[in-house]
């Protein structure tokens, strides 16, 4: 795996991620409509799925990259929104 490239897209996915604490919305890259904070579904498969579509038709990544990818992106995305919040 190219890990240089691999954090580059990661680098643009994370943001491409918005957190609008203000109308408590989250705006994903890879999702059609945005979420509330409150709202769970970020873990569900389905997320996955979308995260997992987007990476292979925008940087061609295959299965294992796509892993890499959203493994690191989930952790970024947990520190980013705990620490916005002050958790």
């Amino acid at each position: 795996m190219d890990y240089k490239f691999l954090n580059k897209v990661l680098d643009q996915i994370v943001s491409e991620t918005t957190i609008d604490h203000d109308k408590r919305v989250i705006r994903l890259p890879y999702q059609p409509s945005s979420f509330t904070l409150a709202h769970q579904s970020l873990y569900f498969p389905y997320v996955m799925s979308r995260f997992s579509t987007h990476c292979k038709s925008i940087y061609g990544l295959n299965d294992d990259e796509i892993s890499y990818v959203w493994n690191e992106y989930r952790e970024i995305f947990i520190i980013k929104y705990k620490k916005e919040n002050g958790l």
